[in-house]
């Protein structure tokens, strides 16, 4: 077996990419902007002596690629990566933010490599303040991203779940391009921002003579929200081995079906 990266640890060949996408929208009166994205990947990317493991993940969003990483099929190392925004195009320009609006936001997952991949998907969501530290006190339930095939063709690890993050796995194979479905079904299908989050506010009453001014305030005036979605594979062989390696969850494999040992 030969050495890819420093932290290669001994084990069965196992290959992991993890794709990290990052949107902001900013809400009350502002449209949304400033996203941004950054790619990474968690684990050591092994090479078996008998044959090159090119593997490679994409997310979509309203059926357009919207951020990659795929292994290089050169062998060399090196990584095909393609940055990108989402939620950049769920507004028209010049338009603010609806509250209570429900908006499109169709998410799914591309096989762009060359072997057939388990794929799992980490959702994150939150609010930041003006200065762009958390909201411990505003809950990201109020970031309603909704979730679709449930059950069905995903699979939430609900001991993983927190306020913020929703693990999902897709509960079968994912092939390579050319081999069988190389496209998962959607995860998510429509993004709303609760509008009850501009019914919490404060007043100032003052008096000066025979006047008294009433200021009203919104309370969460230029927060922000971010949803986060983190993408990642490992291939087929070895799957049950090579998951708990690669994300620490034990699942079983039975005739290509992923299901989660609790």
């Amino acid at each position: 077996m030969k050495k890819q990266k420093k932290r290669m640890k001994v084990a069965s060949p196992i290959v992991t990419v993890v794709l990290f996408v990052a949107a902001v929208g900013l809400l009350l009166g502002s449209s949304i902007g400033g996203t941004r994205a950054a790619l990474t990947y968690y684990s050591e990317t092994y090479t078996s002596r008998i044959q090159m493991y090119d593997i490679g993940i994409t997310l979509v969003e309203n059926d357009k690629e919207i951020s990659w990483r795929n292994y290089s099929s050169a062998g060399d190392g090196t990584w095909d990566e393609g940055p990108g925004d989402l939620l950049k195009e769920m507004l028209a320009e010049g338009e603010a933010l609806a509250l209570g609006k429900k908006y499109q936001e169709n998410l799914k997952v591309r096989n762009t490599g060359s072997i057939n991949e388990y794929v799992r998907v980490n959702i994150y969501k939150y609010w930041l303040d003006a200065d762009g530290e958390k909201l411990r006190d505003l809950s990201p339930d109020l970031i309603r991203l909704n979730l679709v095939n449930l059950g069905t063709d995903w699979i939430e690890d609900e001991g993983a779940r927190t306020t913020e993050r929703t693990v999902l796995y897709y509960n079968k194979l994912l092939y390579a391009e050319g081999e069988g479905v190389s496209e998962t079904p959607l995860f998510a299908d429509s993004l709303i921002i609760d509008d009850s989050i501009a019914k919490k506010v404060s007043q100032k009453t003052e008096t000066n003579g025979n006047y008294t001014t009433i200021t009203t305030t919104y309370d969460y005036d230029g927060v922000s929200f971010r949803i986060e979605v983190e993408v990642d594979a490992v291939q087929e062989h070895n799957a049950e081995d090579a998951i708990w390696s690669a994300w620490g969850k034990r699942v079983t494999v039975n005739d290509g079906i992923l299901s989660l040992v609790e």
